[in-house]
């Protein structure tokens, strides 16, 4: 897979974490998240290919990653430096990670964290759907189990404060069949989100601002979607309408989308392609298909970067309501 990274990788990763992520504790945070661009792309980097490799963590303390394959950390000193891998995969995969050895000792705050999603800056995602299980901690000994993905990222988490101590780690990817919650480094492509007839949320969030054009709709309609249902056209507003399922479009100052700001929430039944696309010139562009449970819902959304001089006139710009 091909990732792009853009003007958002520079904002997400900084020098250093100053805690792990925790289960019943504060979350772990990078420090800084508007420092400088100029380094920032040097200290989040993805892996040129699938092969072992040793992480160098004067280069990859914080690494981005599309590629399979095994990973070693050898911790260069006692320093409680805590350290990320940041894994992702396409839209329709999931992310396994084995741990082949863990050496790391307890004492001194010694710990590896598997996180079933991404976390940053204390902000999670998929945010809508947290829960402590999300988080394998270890330390002295490796997880008996593989560590599986709920979606197309994930993220290993570490602070080794011992030298010559460390972990080793294999990647790998498999396919999901009902992916639900989906990010994007780069803001291109087509993607349909479904709830299969289930209650819930699901989500697509690219990690940079972005054009949004529906090029289908068939939300809060129909059970079954037949030659005999009427297209409604798109409605909008619908969650001021008091709709229980709709399409919400909007963007993100970081992760946590259940605290978006919507430009609008759509539903209906709408094959057509005449829609005027959506300007989002935020950190992270969001797209949240909200389900009671009742239909079965589903948008194709095409995504395209937002090029630098349409910011300013974005049908949405993040973070002017707290100016």
């Amino acid at each position: 897979m091909k990732v792009f990274f853009c003007i958002a990788v520079a904002v997400l990763f900084s020098e250093n974490i100053n805690g792990l992520l925790l289960p019943g504790k504060e979350f772990g945070r990078i420090k800084n998240p508007a420092s400088a661009f100029s380094h920032s792309f040097t200290r989040a980097r993805r892996l040129p290919r699938p092969t072992h490799r040793v992480i160098d963590p004067t280069e990859d303390c914080f690494l981005v990653t599309s590629e399979e394959g095994e990973l070693f950390f050898k911790s260069p000193s006692d320093e409680p430096t805590v350290c990320g891998i940041y894994m992702i995969t396409d839209p329709d995969k999931r992310i396994q990670v084995t741990f082949n050895y863990i050496d790391v000792p307890c004492e001194n705050g010694g710990l590896v964290a598997w996180v079933d999603g991404w976390e940053l800056n204390g902000q999670v995602w998929p945010a809508d759907a947290w829960d402590d299980d999300r988080v394998v901690e270890s330390c002295d000994r490796r997880p008996a189990r593989k560590l599986i993905s709920r979606q197309n990222a994930a993220l290993i988490q570490y602070r080794v404060p011992a030298r010559g101590k460390g972990f080793s780690v294999t990647i790998r990817h498999f396919r999901n069949a009902r992916p639900c919650n989906v990010m994007l480094f780069g803001s291109e492509g087509v993607y349909t989100l479904r709830n299969h007839g289930e209650t819930g949320n699901c989500s697509v969030i690219a990690v940079s601002p972005a054009i949004v054009r529906v090029l289908d709709l068939n939300v809060g309609q129909s059970l079954r979607r037949n030659l005999l249902d009427m297209e409604t056209g798109t409605i909008h507003r619908c969650m001021k309408r008091g709709l229980s399922d709709y399409v919400d479009i909007g963007g993100a100052s970081g992760l946590d989308h259940t605290n978006m700001e919507i430009l609008d929430s759509i539903c209906g039944l709408d094959s057509t392609e005449g829609r005027r696309p959506a300007f989002i010139a935020c950190e992270d562009t969001v797209v949240r298909l909200v389900s009671s449970g009742r239909y079965l819902n589903s948008v194709t959304l095409a995504f395209a970067p937002l090029p630098l001089d349409e910011i300013e006139h974005a049908d949405l710009l993040c973070g002017l309501e707290t100016l």
